[in-house]
């Protein structure tokens, strides 16, 4: 079985800056993708960014510019710095991670969630 825990999310004003961290641990042979997806109340759960293996990342165009996504392979921890936040980046995030076990097949794995609120 495979764990990914969020932590750094919480309460901050619009324009301030957030850093979410995500570390995975257990059964763990390779992880493919690494990233965050946000839910926020009435709406679908959305990717925010991702990146892969080989460091490449992919974002959200309502993050481009804002938002940084870094990993670190060997710790398996990806992390989202988060900046210029807004009002409607409040929703709660998720760490996500497509992960091949030692002994099964590929899955996608999800965080329990970590909230972000942007609010004077």
């Amino acid at each position: 079985q495979v764990q990914l825990v969020e932590s750094g999310g919480g309460l901050v004003q619009p324009g301030g800056s957030l850093r979410l961290s995500c570390a995975a641990s257990g059964n763990i042979f390779r992880i493919y993708y690494m990233g965050w997806y946000r839910q926020a109340p009435g709406k679908e759960r959305g990717l925010v960014a991702r990146i892969t293996s080989a460091g490449s990342p992919e974002y959200a165009d309502s993050v481009k510019g804002r938002f940084t996504i870094s990993r670190d392979n060997a710790k398996n921890t990806v992390d989202l710095e988060m900046n210029s936040l807004k009002p409607e980046d409040t929703a709660v995030y998720y760490c996500n991670a497509i992960i091949s076990p030692y002994d099964g097949p590929r899955y996608n794995g999800w965080g329990q969630g970590t909230q972000v609120t942007v609010s004077s």
